[in-house]
């Protein structure tokens, strides 16, 4: 039986760590941030339609379900919001459901790896 656990622990522990929560921090300067986003009026205008989770655990995968932290140090991903699209290295739309949430031009996915 001892013989079994241990892969057994090793085989979810390895799943576990490759999955990676899409937790973010807003920072207040450019220099600071990861990526920069910008936030457009309508989904069709965005490459990412973004829902905000309240929990941590929520927020898997790489599909658009982001975490805020209250710490940079917490975040995987440190963003800055542009004020102008074109200072933006994608542009997002916050959804209002989760599963409205998901990628529209899966070219930019590589910034969140």
């Amino acid at each position: 039986m001892k013989k079994l656990i241990i892969p057994i622990f090793v085989f979810f522990t390895i799943m576990f760590s490759s999955v990676q929560a899409q937790t973010v921090f807003s920072v207040q300067y450019k220099s600071d941030a990861k990526i920069k986003v910008f936030v457009a009026q309508y989904k069709s205008d965005a490459d990412l339609v973004v829902y905000k989770c309240s929990y941590k655990s929520d927020a898997t995968g790489n599909d658009g379900l982001w975490f805020f932290t209250n710490y940079k140090s917490d975040a995987k991903f440190p963003i800055y919001f542009c004020d102008y699209k074109s200072d933006a290295d994608i542009v997002i739309y916050f959804a209002d459901y989760k599963s409205d949430a998901g990628w529209k031009n899966s070219s930019k996915k590589q910034l969140f790896y």
